[in-house]
């Protein structure tokens, strides 16, 4: 079966994806907003370029392509003649949740459907019947029923319908239109919030039942819960998680490849060219990096290209044991923290938001904010503009909430998590004493600001000086140049 070959192909090291948190545009990009073609284009050069072994492919909140596998074959044979796409090089699919994005419910059909398709441009192309697209990823995962859902449906519906005659006594779908491949498809599971990432484990032991499944991808969010609970609880939740997951492998014998979706700013995971060794140390149990728009076009060619390459040349092994129990204690109490302080700075953060370039064609993203009732009324924008607007103000989201850590809890984060200390002091030198001026009175006296030895960055501070002031003075006439600005010296917009 087809399906059986998918479960021998390797497992990609590093994904580029379509995160919009870079400040400059790459070379081949026609317009400020990068759609279409502007990514095709950008497949091709991860792979062929960068060195990337697999692109995520985003469905979610934007225009679906359903003819991307044709047009990168087509465009660019002679890269795919040499690495076959499906087999060297991946093309993984991010689709709507039907369960929280019932306006965008319909493409996750629409994305199901193109798949044979996909397929069959492949076998005009190569000859044979490797698809190049076996591997869907849904985001926002609360249930193993949502996950069965998107893999019956492609298995019986999709496919399933090919043995079906038109109608009593004719022939049947597949004698008329040709057999229709992949015969099932893998579904990676995207936990976004604490809650389900923290059950990732039984979820999975749901979905894994009954299926003759070798290997697994789960791939765990590192951003929407930050903006959820702050950078201190994401990380807990990111190093219990992959703890379960690991545990889990071990209880079923099916090996757990675990996804981390981490970006530039330290508050969305801290990796970036530079950091490349510290993210290796800290996650060694992680199988596959994302690689997103800031690391790829926010830094030099060389030192990207050097970084890939030493990501794929390094393997996955055993992650560490963290105390689960301490952990949760910590995660509990920094998120009621960092909820009160957002509640606060929710009218800033939005009005700042709006003048944060978006550098991708994309719908409204409704975030966890939306559906959460224990914040109230509280919304923000997505969380690569919810960071610019943070930064762009001297004010790190990674010092919100943790107030609420002890000297001990901070002991023990230092044990947890090796690079929190130099996690914090490259946030704080983003850090500018001025927006103390333009802060609620309750968000100033909960910042704990005295992380030690770290070292202010002045040309930062003089630009978002400039920010705090146009914000106090109601000047929003230069306030989206000042934000660009400030993001160039970073090397990421959020």
């Amino acid at each position: 079966m087809l399906h059986d070959k998918i479960s021998f192909m390797k497992i990609p090291r590093v994904m580029s994806t379509q995160h919009p948190d870079n400040v400059l545009l790459p070379f081949f990009a026609e317009n400020q907003d990068m759609s279409g073609d502007d990514e095709i284009q950008e497949a091709y050069y991860a792979f062929s370029h960068l060195g990337c072994d697999e692109q995520m492919w985003d469905c979610e909140g934007k225009e679906v392509d359903d003819f991307v596998v044709r047009k990168l074959l087509t465009k660019y044979d002679h890269f795919f003649k040499q690495s076959k796409l499906g087999k060297d090089v991946f093309l993984t699919v991010r689709v709507p949740n039907p369960d929280v994005e019932k306006q965008e419910a319909k493409v996750l059909l629409e994305t199901l459907e193109s798949i044979p398709r996909s397929c069959d441009a492949a076998r005009l192309f190569y000859g044979n019947d490797i698809p190049p697209i076996f591997e869907v990823i849904l985001p926002m995962t609360m249930s193993h029923q949502s996950l069965n859902r998107v893999y019956h449906y492609y298995k019986d519906f999709v496919v399933g319908k090919q043995n079906q005659p038109f109608y009593s006594g004719d022939i049947t779908i597949s004698e008329w239109i040709g057999e229709c491949m992949p015969e099932k498809i893998n579904v990676i599971p995207l936990f976004e919030d604490k809650e389900h990432m923290l059950e990732a484990h039984n979820i999975m032991r749901e979905y894994l039942k009954g299926k003759d499944i070798k290997h697994q991808r789960v791939f765990l969010a590192r951003s929407d819960p930050a903006m959820n609970y702050g950078m201190v609880s994401a990380i807990l939740c990111n190093k219990i998680a992959l703890q379960r997951l690991r545990r889990l492998s071990e209880d079923t014998g099916v090996k757990i490849y675990p996804i981390l979706g981490a970006g530039s700013a330290p508050f969305r995971g801290h990796l970036t060219p530079d950091t490349i060794d510290m993210v290796l140390e800290e996650y060694p149990d992680v199988q596959t990096f994302t690689v997103q728009s800031a690391f790829k076009y926010d830094n030099n060619a060389p030192s990207v290209l050097s970084a890939i390459d030493k990501l794929k040349s390094s393997q996955m092994t055993r992650g560490y044991d963290v105390e689960e129990d301490r952990c949760l204690n910590i995660i509990d109490k920094v998120s009621v923290e960092y909820k009160m302080l957002i509640e606060h700075l929710a009218p800033t953060i939005n009005h700042i938001a709006r003048f944060v370039p978006r550098r991708r064609m994309r719908k409204l993203h409704v975030g966890l904010f939306g559906y959460a009732r224990s914040v109230g009324k509280v919304k923000l924008p997505r969380v690569i503009s919810f960071c610019a607007a943070c930064y762009s103000i001297g004010l790190p989201p990674e010092i919100l909430g943790v107030n609420a850590l002890t000297e001990e809890d901070i002991a023990c984060m230092k044990d947890m998590h090796v690079n929190f200390m130099f996690d914090m002091k490259t946030a704080m030198s983003y850090f500018n004493e001025d927006v103390l001026t333009i802060l609620p009175d309750e968000v100033k006296a909960s910042l704990k600001l005295d992380w030690g030895g770290y070292k202010i960055n002045f040309e930062h501070k003089t630009i978002t000086s400039r920010i705090i002031k146009a914000l106090r003075d109601k000047d929003n006439v230069n306030l989206q140049n000042m934000l660009v600005e400030a993001a160039h010296i970073r090397r990421f917009l959020g």
